[in-house]
């Protein structure tokens, strides 16, 4: 047992019959961990009450994926999770060696017992309903809960009263589609497998994408490739000046509005326009940020336009952003008219038991912080008034939601920690 009261041993779901829980976390990404750290202090034990699984290797959510290049001191914005300060870090470092370290930290101090590599497969509504479950050790039955939600996972299966999807994006790099993209005779890649820049050193490389990824991957790429080239759908929106807390809520709020409509959220970035800073400046400069609007075909050799125009590369670099990773939700018939699912706060509206951080308006390494919090605290909520609802019905309630009050607080009680990575 370590020093908040968790065991050192764990199981995972078994084989054949479902493992029942309170809470299923999937992802265990800044918004994942931060949701965990909230579960925990709503009383909720790891593996007892609730399970964290991470198809992930080993910590650090989408940051271990990243290129070595990108340092932590090029990361923009990236917020500490809750209780726990990142210090100390080299800004020379790969971001991925020490946001992973950090995570890592973060969980064995917090006891949070990730469960990885797991993949899931499915979450679906329990179509069995609760006949004939037993339940955890000396519970009594539950025939007054709403339905469980099946978790199929690599592991095996968790019977689950509410699930927080935590899975992000970088699962899911998106490529658009051209014609003759298929007869191109060089390299293609998307930024989820770029490699650094050393690996184009004297080719000629066209970057697609107006995002952040975009900017950096040129600026990088320029001082080894014969030659680059930008393109984009839309002319680049530059930001100068500050951007505080009113702009930031501003911006928020616009994606939030998609969400809440069911449509695909869009990234923040989209709507706040790229930060204009001294590399930005002195690579418009030297005219790495001249922008070519988007092409209208792929030509064995590189890409052409309508107009006649054609330019000759050896690598296309797609930084053109990812979507949400939320497949595995499918059977659960979540999604809008619009594509999306809509969400009032993190709580999927279609069902309460479910509730997506990182998604749309949270996608940001404070808005996961904010999210995991609400999210923990309305499953709380749920959870109680099911408890109350059984209670009603059986005499009695569950054991595990009554052994700690809902205003017990166990991981906030020892001092603020800090990781030096």
């Amino acid at each position: 047992m370590n020093d908040f009261g968790v065991e050192e041993t764990g199981t995972g779901a078994a084989a054949g019959r479902p493992t029942p829980v309170d809470v299923v976390v999937i992802g265990a990404g800044q918004a994942g961990l931060s949701a965990a750290f909230h579960l925990r202090r709503t009383g909720l034990e790891p593996d007892r009450d609730f399970v964290v699984l991470d198809h992930a290797p080993r910590p650090g959510g989408a940051w271990q994926f990243r290129w070595p290049s990108l340092t932590y001191g090029k990361v923009h914005g990236m917020h500490a999770l809750p209780g726990m300060e990142l210090t100390g870090a080299d800004p020379a470092r790969p971001s991925s060696e020490v946001i992973g370290a950090y995570f890592d930290a973060y969980e064995q101090t917090f006891g949070l017992r990730i469960h990885r590599p797991v993949d899931v497969t499915a979450v679906r509504e329990d179509a069995g309903g609760r006949e004939g479950e037993a339940g955890r050790e000396g519970e009594a039955g539950r025939e007054g809960e709403a339905g469980r939600l099946l978790v199929e996972t690599s592991e095996g299966v968790y019977a689950t009263r509410a699930l927080i999807n935590a899975t992000g994006t970088w699962d899911r790099p998106f490529w658009p589609r051209y014609p003759g993209q298929e007869t191109f005779r060089g390299r293609q890649l998307h930024t989820a497998g770029y490699p650094g820049p050393e690996e184009f050193t004297g080719k000629r490389v066209l970057v697609v994408g107006g995002g952040a990824s975009g900017t950096q991957h040129l600026m990088e790429i320029a001082d080894v490739a014969a030659d680059t080239f930008w393109v984009t759908r839309r002319e680049p929106v530059w930001r100068e000046g500050p951007f505080g807390e009113m702009e930031g809520r501003a911006a928020v709020a616009m994606v939030e509005e998609r969400v809440r409509q069911g449509l695909p959220p869009q990234s923040v970035v989209s709507v706040t326009g790229l930060p204009l800073n001294d590399a930005i400046r002195a690579a418009r400069a030297r005219g790495i940020l001249d922008r070519l609007p988007m092409f209208d075909r792929i030509t064995p050799t590189g890409v052409a336009w309508d107009d006649g125009r054609t330019v000759d590369v050896d690598v296309i670099l797609w930084a053109t952003g990812f979507r949400a990773a939320i497949d595995h939700l499918t059977p659960l018939r979540l999604r809008e008219p619009g594509g999306g699912i809509r969400v009032e706060g993190t709580r999927a509206v279609r069902d309460e038991r479910v509730h997506l951080v990182g998604y749309g308006p949270s996608a940001s390494t404070i808005g996961a912080n904010r999210a995991g919090r609400a999210a923990a605290s309305d499953i709380r909520r749920l959870l109680g008034r099911e408890t109350a609802s059984a209670a009603t019905v059986t005499g009695s309630a569950p054991a595990a939601l009554t052994a700690t009050a809902p205003t017990a607080d166990p991981v906030s009680a020892p001092a603020p920690v800090a990781a030096s990575v």
